[in-house]
């Protein structure tokens, strides 16, 4: 197919400075953008009206508007150039190694405050790279990390295994969560371990690691450490507390989960139990690169020293 002689002259440059005024509103804030003094600009801005054989902005206006004919062309070709980056981006990744697949394991209430924000600014920056998120028990998404059916885990603390590396990201200390018309939850202070009635407690299963910090808490009364209802996960947990159905002694970031008004969560007085979050890695081969970008992501997001 013979190439129009006339849009030979026609290049990104161009294309890149009229939807820089476009976004910007101003021919001096976009020649900033751009790296280009204004008078470059304009002059590119000139290249293509003369080409085009009309005006594509109104410079008598402030800001400068486009015409009909510019605006009809800033349109058309708007989800071109949002094309074309996303080309350049997934370029990028390919040439570093940034594509294939990220197996994230999270306990749920390690979600929004860990993985979430991470995950994001992730996402934004790798785009091509696909992302799954699995939510369970400590002791499962261990087993997951071991076997090699997720690449990572943000959980409890789980048994410990030769094969799975542990580190500490984090910690939250335990309360009382309660419907907020609960007697306890009205009168407001923190809660005397003794206030505590063992019949209304939702327990979560013994094999999750809250239930074993409970149980070897020794500041626990063993009336308080366990009893006949029990949840497989805390997000069971936290419906049967918001239905009122009971109450439940859970870490902050669990209670917390739903961000309900329902749900408060008391201080409970001579408790000095946290629950800590640990990074879960294999410990059979570095990290590759999806693996490492995710981690130094949560890293900048949380603060925390090195991936590696």
């Amino acid at each position: 197919m013979k190439t129009d002689s006339e849009n030979t002259n026609f290049s990104l440059r161009h294309l890149r400075a009229v939807h820089a005024i476009w976004a910007e509103g101003s021919f001096a804030r976009a020649a900033d953008r751009l790296g280009v003094v204004p008078s470059a600009l304009s002059e590119t801005v000139r290249q293509l009206e003369e080409l085009a054989g009309g005006a594509l902005f109104d410079r008598r206006s402030r800001p400068p508007e486009p015409t009909t004919l510019g605006l009809g062309f800033l349109e058309e070709t708007r989800p071109l150039l949002a094309e074309l980056d996303g080309a350049v981006r997934q370029l990028r990744a390919r040439a570093r190694g940034l594509e294939g697949r990220l197996r994230i394991g999270a306990a749920p209430s390690a979600v929004s405050p860990l993985v979430a924000p991470a995950l994001a600014a992730f996402r934004r920056r790798h785009p091509a790279i696909e992302v799954t998120l699995h939510d369970d028990i400590a002791e499962e998404l261990a087993r997951r990390v071991a076997s090699g059916a997720l690449d990572l885990a943000i959980a409890g603390r789980a048994r410990s295994s030769p094969d799975l590396e542990q580190r500490e990201i984090d910690a939250d200390r335990f309360g009382l969560a309660c419907h907020r018309d609960h007697p306890l939850a009205q009168r407001g202070g923190p809660v005397a371990l003794e206030e505590i009635r063992a019949e209304e407690l939702i327990h979560l299963d013994a094999d999750t690691g809250t239930a074993r910090l409970l149980a070897e808490c020794p500041a626990l009364p063993a009336r308080l450490a366990s009893g006949p209802v029990r949840c497989h996960s805390t997000i069971a947990q936290l419906c049967l507390v918001r239905a009122g159905a009971g109450i439940a002694i859970l870490p902050r970031e669990a209670a917390l989960l739903f961000g309900d008004p329902r749900i408060c969560l008391l201080e409970i007085a001579g408790l000095a139990l946290e629950r800590r979050l640990y990074l879960l890695l294999p410990k059979r081969a570095a990290p590759g690169a999806p693996v490492a970008a995710f981690l130094d992501e949560l890293a900048r997001q949380h603060g925390m020293g090195p991936s590696g």
